[in-house]
């Protein structure tokens, strides 16, 4: 009887599919790369809208809910610090101020770049994922209507009406939407809107960076504007970093997760009783 000699055992194939170096969690996917260049484009037509001295009326509204939200922090800190507000101006014309008594002036005046920067960094987070988007749209529905309350510009109140009627239009494309008020927010208004308005249109009310120069005399408004706009640039660099990461999904599993919410909602409310049965 012969024996066979017998064979060294044969390793399994090597899959042909090596991992690539450009597949990092920090390396955009296809579609964020395209929210990159959609950020950049942005930023350039909000800078031409802010500037145009015709055009720029058109975004009247997104300035108001930029404005009233940054006079909100200002007021929010003021209060913390045990301050009190005398007077608050709200306008697309003449700009934003709150007048205080007492508090902590540093911490006062600094809350408006940065809560204006980091309610501009979430809408930024916005434009990479469907879900947050559909969620910022009611922050951005509100925030739009609420500073009517001081405003009785008529132009203002019209267009208002159609940034809100937009809301519905874009509700497929909310996100873009919500990345466009983030961009404005973080790379515009404050703080070169504001240097814009200050030197070019002569706004009423001085920028905080000038603010900021007669609280601080030794350091010019022009430094104040320039550390506040590397802030905020660093700010919109670290939340698009941000969403890169968070955010490694399809286009497809978006529009499944905003659709799981939507019927989350109508679940919720046909599941309320009758207005007749409610209790009294």
């Amino acid at each position: 009887m012969s024996v066979l000699p017998s064979r060294p055992p044969v390793a399994p194939p090597l899959s042909s599919a090596t991992p690539t170096s450009g597949s990092g969690p920090l390396t955009p996917s296809s579609d964020q790369i395209v929210v990159l260049y959609v950020i950049v484009a942005m930023a350039v037509v909000i800078f031409g809208f802010w500037n145009v001295p015709v055009v720029r009326n058109l975004i009247n509204p997104l300035k108001l809910f930029t404005i009233g939200w940054h006079e909100l922090c200002h007021i929010t800190a003021a209060i913390m610090s045990g301050g009190r507000i005398l007077k608050i101006t709200i306008d697309p014309h003449v700009g934003g101020a709150t007048i205080v008594e007492g508090g902590s002036p540093g911490f006062v005046l600094s809350s408006g770049y940065i809560g204006s920067t980091l309610l501009g960094g979430v809408f930024v987070l916005a434009g990479w994922d469907t879900l947050v988007a559909k969620v910022m749209s009611f922050v951005l529905g509100v925030g739009l209507v609420l500073p009517l309350v001081l405003v009785r510009d008529k132009l203002t109140i019209m267009l208002t009406i159609c940034y809100e009627g937009l809301l519905i239009g874009f509700w497929q494309a909310l996100r873009w939407y919500c990345l466009f008020i983030g961009v404005m927010k973080c790379t515009q208004y404050f703080c070169i809107g504001d240097v814009a308005d200050d030197r070019f249109f002569h706004k009423t009310n001085d920028s905080d960076a000038t603010q900021f120069s007669l609280l601080y005399p030794r350091i010019g408004a022009h430094v104040w504007a320039t550390f506040w706009i590397i802030f905020q640039l660093g700010f919109l660099v670290g939340f698009a970093v941000l969403g890169i990461y968070a955010f490694k999904i399809t286009r497809d599993e978006m529009d499944a997760q905003a659709g799981k919410c939507l019927l989350f909602f109508s679940v919720l409310q046909l599941n309320q009783p009758p207005a007749s049965f409610l209790p009294t």
